[in-house]
């Protein structure tokens, strides 16, 4: 997996809980409103929704702060309406990010998040600069302890494009339209995923290898991952564990 993978296990280690949980609280939420709205608030028809929903109870989200988040979505209740908006830019390194945002005012999401980048040794591209670099993909990560032989073959059947190994799990990707089934048929086999959901998948990775440059890079992607906007950050680079975990500690 990429240097930025393996960061987003690493940072949920070090953050303080209960700041996390309120951050993370939030940005469901925005994300349950625009599945609701874009398809509807039942989760047996909209399979974004019903992926939103799953990740927020599994974040402990409450069940009623779910259910107003999507009668906010559908009109049913009053509430903000938020757009989806997709930056793109370099970090230290030549590093390519796409940050994806829900916001209510584009103006001032996309002055703030070019801020970020310039304050942090980064810069913004113009749309499609490096959006090129990666595709959107489903990302199932397994426990370690399950029999490889055995993921291939349900996740395989099921609609899988790859299974690989990260050093600590079993990450299978496939296409963004076919997660939910092959989450599915893990689940039903018995074989419960650690995570299920789309990510960007970056075709290839810019390989950094010196801790200073690492925490350059793992800086600036704090710093977007922090804002109030921002839903996800993407990025393509790789380096070596022990120079992560080494960066990471500081």
């Amino acid at each position: 997996m990429s240097g930025h993978s393996k960061w987003a296990t690493t940072k949920h280690r070090k953050a303080a809980v209960d700041k996390v949980r309120a951050k993370v609280f939030a940005k469901l939420i925005r994300q349950l409103e625009v599945a609701a709205r874009e398809g509807g608030g039942d989760i047996n028809t909209n399979a974004t929704l019903r992926t939103m929903f799953e990740k927020a109870r599994s974040s402990s989200v409450p069940l009623d702060t779910i259910e107003r988040a999507i009668k906010r979505g559908t009109g049913e209740l009053e509430g903000v309406h938020y757009e989806e908006v997709a930056y793109e830019g370099y970090a230290p390194g030549g590093v390519a990010i796409i940050v994806e945002c829900l916001t209510d005012n584009r103006n001032r999401t996309g002055a703030e998040v070019r801020n970020l980048f310039t304050r942090n040794g980064g810069s913004m591209a113009e749309p499609g600069a490096v959006g090129w670099q990666f595709a959107r993909k489903g990302v199932i990560v397994l426990p370690r302890s399950l029999d490889e032989d055995a993921v291939t073959e349900v996740a395989v059947e099921a609609g899988a494009e790859d299974l690989s190994d990260d050093g600590e799990r079993w990450v299978v990707t496939s296409g963004p339209h076919d997660l939910i089934a092959v989450r599915d048929a893990l689940e039903a086999a018995g074989m419960k995923p650690e995570s299920a959901e789309p990510a960007m998948v970056p075709s290839t990775t810019v390989p950094i290898t010196e801790e200073g440059e690492v925490r350059k890079v793992l800086r600036l992607l704090e710093a977007l991952e922090d804002h109030d906007d921002v839903q996800n950050v993407w990025s393509n680079f790789d380096t070596p564990d022990e120079v992560l975990e080494a960066a990471a500690a500081d």
